[in-house]
């Protein structure tokens, strides 16, 4: 079945997930609110996943579904990997597009707006100190078209990655994950990818694992 991102009464699906948590969202049209789901981790994460998620959305929203955005970390080694291995099954069985982006990137503009970063082109990153091996970290550009906070856009300069040591030339801050605002984030990027015409095959989409599991 070809994609077609003209098809009415269609859903986009988020899946998201933190150090300590995850979540998914569903959004309909801009006239409705946003569907959240968050919950933090517990023991068995791999079949709470998907109970919860099924508890999440019905089969009938299930079907409706023709566009999933899922992070990729930097976050948890295991829920990473289980809510990609998700988001790429769900895609393939629907036949739909499957966009991914890191959770750095998903933060960014939160990040940008809260510290007063409005000058175009100004480069800022975002880190996570590690307890050995130095930093996570990933680099960010604002991009704005107009002067209201509202046309910030970010391009991912560099994606997350060990360094041992963060730049003192250009800003950085500390990584901040919000369930909520990382979920909207996901579909506010989806849906312009969507109004762009990009499709996103599920088979490109890996976790994003800067570090082992034992770190």
């Amino acid at each position: 079945m070809p994609y077609d991102s003209k098809k009415n009464n269609k859903l986009t699906l988020a899946i998201h997930s933190t150090d300590n948590s995850f979540g998914f969202a569903y959004r309909e049209n801009s006239e409705l609110p946003d569907n959240f789901f968050t919950k933090k981790f517990e023991k068995d994460l791999c079949n709470n996943l998907i109970v919860d998620f099924t508890n999440f959305i019905s089969k009938e929203n299930l079907k409706r579904i023709d566009k999933i955005s899922v992070s990729t970390g930097p976050s948890n080694f295991n829920a990473s990997r289980q809510i990609i291995v998700l988001a790429r099954t769900l895609a393939q069985q629907i036949n739909c597009s499957l966009d991914s982006f890191s959770s750095f990137e998903l933060m960014a503009k939160r990040i940008a707006i809260k510290n007063n970063l409005s000058s175009k082109k100004n480069s800022f990153w975002i880190f996570k100190k590690l307890k050995r091996r130095g930093y996570i970290a990933g680099k960010y550009e604002i991009c704005i078209c107009k002067k209201t906070k509202e046309d910030i856009t970010i391009k991912e300069k560099i994606i997350p990655k060990i360094i041992k040591e963060l730049t003192t030339i250009e800003p950085s801050y500390q990584a901040e994950y919000s369930d909520i605002d990382d979920l909207k984030e996901l579909l506010n990027l989806s849906n312009k990818n969507l109004s762009n015409k990009n499709f996103n095959t599920w088979d490109r989409v890996l976790p994003l694992y800067p570090i082992s599991p034992i770190n």
